[in-house]
């Protein structure tokens, strides 16, 4: 028989092989990697990268020179390096090049006391196993790494080229991921992007997404007294809280689901048909949603297809956090010298996040008379919004795949969540798509995060199932394919 169709042969991840993957993943949930206080990111990085050499796939640390780092929260500490892994095929060399995109670092575990094990145990109860990481994003890790060592196991090669991009910084918003794209663009060029995770319904469908929204995220400050002082004089002294309260609500109408800074929504472009479509055939159980989340009706009492719409592609405006005056437990009587709220406006594609802050700063300055002395507005952070077009040729190619697996498919047009996503695009010039075998709830970022095993197995054969296809599209791109039919 010949290589190539053994490889395309290889049937599936089967039962005895799952020992392994729990093995290895327990290795890496119990060391710990969390990237808002740098604990142990380098040694995660070095043990990843040699459970990648163990699997046979080369691997290597990448790191910025001191000139390249960008400032950010983590800029006393050394920059976490980005595990690199490379599979060139022996029997396909000029394939097309699937890359996995991934990251190793994890949520702290605070509150600790909510914890039922330790958090970096690695304990597995029945069909789940739980630890900081086993769903976000060490577990979905270990899918894309097991997959493709089972080529490597059962046939010494892998039908197509594969390469392997996993940072240590995605749990703090990814600040030098775009360096590290453009400083080793040459050995990332890839034509596909697997991104770092995907969700799996109660049915067991696969939900494929292609997108993410942006984000910028902001902080306000404004200003009153130069100390905090006796409240009997808020008679006399405006309130910095008050005021902080009013200069709110000048940035969105909670009516109408608007936000009110002038020119904020003029880059945003309609959907196509084929995307409305797409929406409209999307499901929603809007019952489960209220339950999970613990509420009794929608903002607006808007329903289930506007939720949809709203999740996928509206731009919005959040309050992530207030702070002024005595928040402890009793009574302290003082008018405070100072309110800060911190913001989050998820942005859409083509919402441009610096250009969305200035409009914002104008927009506080000049129509609504804030000055510079009494209102601070300060820029923490930014991403764009990217889409990859439903009419990508490797979006049926990953529906089929996934079919085959799961009980079926869902294919969303965009998270409501944020991520890199568009810096692959911009600096590589790929488009990505989001699959993966995590099921919701699973408390990633909370207490007793767990993952489904069972879930990982179909994970772990739907990727092998993507491998084979791409490799088998990429043959069909020269005329070639015996395999697969789009």
């Amino acid at each position: 028989m010949k290589l190539l169709d053994k490889l395309f042969m290889s049937t599936s991840f089967n039962d005895d092989q799952m020992d392994s993957l729990v093995s290895d993943l327990q290795i890496l949930i119990r060391q710990p990697s969390i990237s808002a206080t740098s604990e142990g990111l380098e040694q995660c990085a070095i043990l990843l990268a040699n459970l990648m050499k163990n699997a046979g796939i080369h691997s290597e640390l990448l790191y910025l020179d001191a000139v390249d780092q960008l400032e950010n929260v983590n800029s006393h500490n050394k920059i976490p390096p980005i595990v690199f892994g490379e599979v060139k095929s022996k029997i396909n060399p000029h394939s097309e090049t699937l890359l996995f995109y991934n990251h190793y670092d994890v949520q702290p575990v605070d509150p600790i006391e909510k914890w039922n094990e330790d958090p970096f145990s690695g304990k597995v109860e029945g069909n789940l196993i739980y630890g900081r990481g086993s769903a976000d994003d060490k577990g979905e890790l270990i899918t894309r790494l097991k997959a493709v060592e089972f080529f490597l196991k059962n046939t010494g090669d892998v039908p197509c080229n594969i390469k392997f991009l996993i940072e240590g910084e995605e749990e703090i918003g990814s600040p030098n991921l775009s360096r590290y794209l453009k400083k080793y663009k040459h050995r990332l060029n890839s034509d596909l992007v697997i991104w770092e995770s995907g969700y799996v319904d109660k049915d067991e469908r696969a939900i494929i997404s292609l997108g993410q929204k942006g984000i910028l995220n902001t902080e306000i400050t404004v200003y009153g007294p130069s100390r905090d002082t006796h409240s009997s004089l808020a008679v006399a002294i405006e309130n910095p809280a008050w005021k902080l309260v009013n200069l709110l609500s000048y940035l969105y109408d909670p009516v109408g689901g608007k936000i009110l800074v002038d020119g904020w929504y003029d880059e945003v472009k309609p959907l196509s048909d084929k995307e409305l479509q797409l929406l409209a055939d999307e499901p929603f159980n809007e019952e489960a949603f209220k339950k999970e989340y613990g509420v009794t009706n929608f903002i607006n009492n808007q329903n289930a297809y506007e939720i949809k719409k709203a999740l996928a592609i509206e731009p919005s405006c959040n309050i992530s956090g207030l702070t002024s005056g005595y928040t402890r437990k009793g009574v302290k009587t003082i008018l405070p010298s100072s309110a800060t709220a911190k913001l989050d406006f998820r942005l859409v594609p083509n919402m441009d996040p610096r250009i969305q802050f200035e409009r914002l700063l104008k927009y506080l300055r000049t129509t609504r008379c804030f000055s510079e002395n009494e209102v601070s507005v300060k820029y923490l952070s930014g991403e764009p919004a990217y889409r990859t077009p439903i009419d990508n040729q490797y979006v049926k190619l990953v529906v089929d795949s996934a079919s085959k697996i799961f009980n079926g498919v869902v294919l969303n047009l965009s998270s409501a969540g944020t991520g890199p996503m568009y810096a692959f695009k911009e600096i590589l010039n790929v488009d990505s798509i989001c699959i993966g075998s995590t099921t919701l709830p699973n408390k990633m970022h909370s207490p007793n995060e767990y993952t489904n095993l069972d879930l990982l197995h179909k994970g772990t054969n739907c990727f092998i199932e993507i491998i084979k296809n791409f490799a088998n599209i990429t043959t069909r791109n020269t005329g070639q394919s015996r395999y697969y039919n789009l």
